[in-house]
């Protein structure tokens, strides 16, 4: 946060959020424990477009003032207010998923990580419309290679896809619970495919009431 002014800002669009869509947190055993106070790639299922706001909102104040959530620029970057709250009020790292710039999409992630920073992602890549996640794509692989010290903290956000789903501007009338679970650990010689399903699974496991997947 660059300003006193920014987390007003930030605390007050929070609240606006949790008054629209609850984004009641519940904490899954030792969830907050074990992530409080580490370092934590927190990763999501991805659903809506305020699926970073309701995580953020159902965070305690203090750990979600060192998340920064990370972000496609190509949305977050084409207009004023959406720069706005991304870069001073949610002080998003911005990721280029098309690589119109060249180089690595994660490597803005590498470097937050770097510096101390918890990060938020979305595995899936690309919202969407059902209760269980979609297959992951390979970044929290890399990252967690990459930053083996990291905590890694699933998320499971119940019900936006049925609040917020594509094309609406206004919530549906209904309660978003966000659901933190253990962090998971990382296994000796485990290949990408194994990984990425074992951390799909860390997300399931969360959904109350499961449905059969497809």
């Amino acid at each position: 946060m660059k300003t006193l002014w920014h987390v007003w800002q930030r605390d007050a669009l929070l609240a606006l959020v949790r008054l629209l869509v609850g984004a009641y947190p519940v904490w899954h055993r030792q969830a907050l424990a074990e992530s409080a106070n580490a370092q934590s790639i927190w990763f999501s299922n991805h659903t809506s477009h305020i699926d970073t706001l309701a995580i953020l909102a159902a965070l305690p104040r203090d750990v979600r003032a060192r998340v920064r959530p990370v972000a496609a620029r190509d949305y977050w970057d084409s207009g004023k207010l959406k720069r706005h709250i991304a870069r001073n009020i949610l002080n998003a790292v911005l990721i280029d998923r098309h690589r119109e710039s060249g180089g690595d999409p994660l490597d803005p992630v590498r470097e937050a990580l770097a510096q101390g920073h918890s990060v938020l992602i979305f595995p899936e890549g690309t919202r969407g419309t059902e209760p269980l996640p979609q297959p992951f794509k390979s970044g929290l692989f890399h990252l967690s290679n990459d930053f083996p010290a990291a905590a890694l903290a699933p998320v499971y956000l119940e019900n936006l896809q049925r609040i917020m789903p594509k094309g609406t501007i206004w919530p549906v009338p209904l309660i978003c619970k966000v659901h933190f679970g253990e962090t998971q650990p990382r296994l000796e010689h485990e290949d990408k495919p194994a990984f990425l399903a074992r951390m799909h699974a860390a997300i399931v496991a969360l959904v109350p009431h499961r449905p059969e997947s497809s």
